[in-house]
């Protein structure tokens, strides 16, 4: 995953433009949508087209998107298709014409939750499900110490706990971390 290196200050200085026609608000805030979603492993253009649609709060053809972004065509095509297929972007036909314009989504937990479902709820799985292989093979060789084990056992733990509190942020929205700060400080 790429990521983005936080200098701990906001920049100072955006640029006045990105290659597209966005007043230099519109451009900071577009970027810095754009970084966050680098940041999560997305693609940085990715954040910079969900955040102009949601910024302008109405639909948007791709070659408004292009000229607005400085995106190239091909770009602007991939980029949403990406998008809809997370369900950040929907794509509507436009009022009177048959051109698709994009929107989109506006609920904000209804996108972070199928993010972290298809991505971090799979992986938190796969972890505690290899953790407990681990564990199985450990308990059946010979001379893993007590201590190892009970390290292992924590190791474990701690991945079940993770995976139990996104699975209820999944259910209710609210992250319950304590649970996981119990296994640390566990002796």
């Amino acid at each position: 995953m790429k990521g983005y290196a936080w200098s701990g200050a906001p920049r100072v200085s955006a640029p006045e433009s990105t290659g597209g026609t966005l007043p230099r608000w519109e451009s900071i805030a577009v970027e810095a949508v754009g970084h966050v979603i680098e940041f999560w492993g997305f693609k940085h253009n990715q954040g910079r087209v969900w955040a102009l649609l949601y910024l302008r709060s109405t639909a948007m053809t791709a070659t408004q998107l292009e000229e607005e972004l400085g995106l190239s065509k091909g770009a602007v095509s991939m980029l949403v298709r990406d998008l809809e297929r997370w369900g950040v972007v929907h794509r509507v036909r436009g009022p009177g014409s048959g051109a698709w314009r994009y929107r989109a989504e506006t609920d904000l937990v209804k996108m972070v939750s199928r993010v972290i479902e298809e991505r971090e709820l799979a992986f938190l799985t796969r972890i505690r499900a290899e953790l407990g292989e681990a564990r199985r093979v450990a308990g059946a060789a010979v001379g893993v110490g007590r201590e190892r084990m009970l390290r292992l056992e924590r190791m474990n733990s701690l991945a079940q706990a993770a995976e139990r509190a996104v699975k209820l942020f999944l259910r209710t929205a609210r992250l319950d971390v304590r649970s996981m700060l119990d296994t640390f400080r566990a002796t």
